[in-house]
């Protein structure tokens, strides 16, 4: 079976987000761990984490991806943006423990002007002074579509923030495929091309997850638009074939496309249909 879900809500506590995935017909799911636009984290009601840690083990629920606030860039220019970085994940780092074993999700950030290299240079520095050979969380990467001065538009760039990451067993990628898809990355009609290229300069084995996600705009926009799954420029035909291919068949998809609950169960329902591997 595809390992399939969406972005849940979290807000009104975790059993209620694994009842809602239940619902849709999901086996994963992805959450914000706080307010995706500012700062403040819900506190985290141990009670609420052993009922839904139950409730999932129960139900096959697995593969706990949580997301990042939008708001976290490491590298900005501002000094204060990326000590709020720092702080943040490292908060975020320290409460997921309480769930054990999941992915947590970041967009590298954009360098606002001090270029690529100064970025990535900022990135591992906040990453090495973070991760800890204790934690059981890996941190992932999000390919990112190139808009402004996003760090993550190519793998390469990726590819120059893990080498320099101490502890390589925490570090991953999450491929994003309208980010990819509008960065440049023709996956509709060279998906094997994507995937070999991939491989060659940053390894299968550090891609954790996938966002499943149909893009508005055309191929290398640098746009960064979210469409349903075949309402866009990507192509039901194209994602038949990601969630199918030897290389991504048994990573976790994340659907991210502008839905409600009955739209992602619609989607759920139809991938799992084209999943033949």
């Amino acid at each position: 079976m595809l390992k399939i879900g969406c972005h849940l809500s979290v807000s009104k506590g975790f059993l209620p987000m694994g009842k809602d995935a239940v619902k849709i017909g999901a086996n994963t799911m992805q959450f914000f761990t706080r307010n995706p636009r500012g700062s403040k984290a819900k506190d985290i009601d141990p009670e609420d984490i052993s009922a839904f840690l139950e409730f999932c083990k129960e139900n096959g629920i697995s593969h706990f991806l949580a997301h990042a606030p939008y708001t976290l860039n490491p590298c900005s220019a501002n000094p204060e943006t990326r000590v709020f970085a720092k702080e943040t994940m490292g908060d975020d780092l320290k409460r997921l423990e309480l769930l054990g074993g999941c992915m947590y999700n970041f967009h590298p950030g954009s360098h606002t002007g001090q270029g690529a290299k100064t970025g990535i240079e900022q990135i591992v520095d906040m990453l090495n002074s973070i991760l800890t050979k204790e934690q059981s969380t890996v941190v992932l990467l999000e390919t990112m579509a190139g808009k402004g001065s996003e760090i993550g538009r190519s793998f390469e760039e990726l590819k120059a923030i893990i080498d320099k990451v101490e502890l390589k067993d925490k570090i991953g990628v999450c491929l994003d495929t309208c980010h990819i898809h509008d960065g440049g990355y023709d996956i509709v009609n060279d998906l094997d091309g994507v995937i070999q290229e991939f491989d060659k300069v940053i390894g299968l084995s550090y891609l954790k997850a996938i966002h499943l996600n149909d893009s508005m705009n055309p191929l290398g926009a640098h746009k960064d638009r979210h469409e349903k799954i075949g309402k866009g420029y990507i192509g039901l035909d194209a994602f038949e074939q990601i969630i199918n291919h030897p290389a991504l068949c048994n990573l976790p998809f994340y659907l991210e496309t502008p839905n409600e609950l009955p739209g992602y169960a619609e989607e759920i329902e139809k991938l799992q249909k084209l999943f033949t591997f």
